[in-house]
């Protein structure tokens, strides 16, 4: 907004003129919607942080690339100039050197356009948050949901149906369909029993898992073991065991202890110790594992955001009342996938009691006070009222059966 320096001093002409002007074009009141908007855009750090974290990546990825093959074509020049060559062999050796540097180039290239990519998709989500306008929160909320629900099925596995939403929405900039889909490939992989790409994984990205302290590719080595104990390839397990699970011993021996000890009790053991190590089910944990690890890695949210967004409401609409029996339809706590998504949630906190009738489910207060029958059972004066006047004046309690006249009845009032 742009203002007007006003002089200073007692400058009565000025004074009225700029008294005219404000009251011609008063100053707009700031939108009610703004401090909805405010916390709506708090709720928005995965979204940022996803891309930034897949674009740093890249980066570090290209660095090593760099490295290793600038390491490489250095220490040959070094070679070279303390062999004693013949010119062809000279020629040769930096033809090599020089075609190896052409591939370091066609790499690099690679890797800048990834790299722009994603400073792309950074950018336009920056200006995506910019663009949110508490005019026009319709459309905004209507993008935010539909970028909500591809995340959903992406963590869910539904990539195909992600992909058509993500399409036919224009949101290719706005989700993180490649960043799933690299989790895809091991999440496959683990499902078929096969450890080799989440290993290349954790290698990937060693560093950070070592900082976060992560036991995933110690696991992955373990169940490899177990693999070949499951096989009774044992010479074969114990040279794996040495060269892989050794490093480990340091920091989880009893955990080594207990699978190498596998090679006596064998894959057939009744001992339950060991023969839950070759139950199916320890890929599934590997996978739930890898999933939680990937997470972390990119900043996201363990659990998906539409799962979140509808606790957060859900928190405020949980009651006792809500598994009663008697629930009115309405209440989506009176379906089951929502009562399982509340579970873990604590009731919401009720600074005034709710009086709902019994009858018409609606809410009784001073515009539909409650009715109290002879028996002590409270109801809307509205649904009484109502079967006052199917039963010629006759009101008959729903749950005790009892009989008076709408005369009877005594008016409670809420304070």
């Amino acid at each position: 907004m742009e203002m007007d320096s006003t002089p200073n001093g007692n400058n009565t002409a000025t004074g009225t003129q700029i008294g005219a002007t404000t009251a011609v074009n008063p100053t707009p009141a700031p939108s009610s919607n703004l401090p909805r908007l405010t916390e709506s855009l708090k709720l928005e750090h995965q979204f940022l942080r996803v891309p930034f974290e897949h674009f740093k990546k890249t980066l570090r990825a290209n660095n090593r690339v760099v490295e290793k093959e600038m390491t490489a074509v250095i220490s040959g020049v070094n070679d070279a100039v303390s062999s004693d060559l013949s010119p062809s062999d000279a020629v040769n050796h930096l033809s090599s050197l020089v075609s190896r540097l052409q591939g370091l180039k066609r790499k690099l290239e690679e890797g800048n356009r990834a790299e722009h990519l994603q400073a792309q998709k950074c950018r336009a989500r920056l200006e995506h948050l910019e663009s949110a306008d508490a005019e026009k929160m319709s459309e905004w909320n209507n993008t935010r949901l539909k970028r909500i629900l591809v995340d959903y099925m992406l963590r869910m596995s539904y990539y195909d149906t992600a992909q058509k939403l993500t399409e036919c929405s224009n949101l290719q900039e706005l989700v993180d369909i490649d960043v799933f889909q690299e989790a895809k490939k091991v999440i496959d992989a683990l499902q078929s029993k096969d450890a080799a790409p989440a290993l290349a994984w954790c290698a990937e990205n060693k560093s950070r898992l070592k900082k976060s302290k992560s036991k995933l590719e110690f696991q992955l080595r373990l169940q490899e073991f177990i693999e070949m104990v499951r096989v009774e390839n044992n010479l074969r397990a114990i040279t794996y065991a040495k060269k892989y699970l050794a490093p480990w011993g340091t920091t989880h021996m009893k955990e080594l202890q207990r699978v190498i000890a596998t090679l006596a009790f064998k894959r057939d053991t009744g001992c339950a110790t060991y023969k839950v190590l070759f139950e199916a089910k320890q890929w599934d944990y590997l996978v739930d594992q890898f999933k939680q690890e990937f997470c972390k890695l990119y900043g996201m949210t363990l659990e998906p955001l539409l799962n979140i967004y509808l606790q957060a409401g859900l928190s405020a609409l949980k009651t006792p009342y809500c598994y009663e029996d008697d629930c009115t339809k309405e209440d989506p706590l009176s379906q089951e996938a929502f009562r399982k998504l509340a579970s873990p949630l604590p009731f919401s906190k009720q600074h005034h009691s709710k009086l709902v009738c019994y009858i018409t489910k609606e809410l009784m207060d001073t515009e539909n006070p409650p009715q109290v029958l002879p028996n002590g059972y409270v109801y809307s004066t509205k649904a009484l009222e109502e079967m006052a006047k199917k039963n010629n004046g006759t009101i008959i309690c729903p749950r005790s059966g009892l009989i008076c006249s709408y005369t009877e009845l005594v008016k409670a009032f809420i304070s």
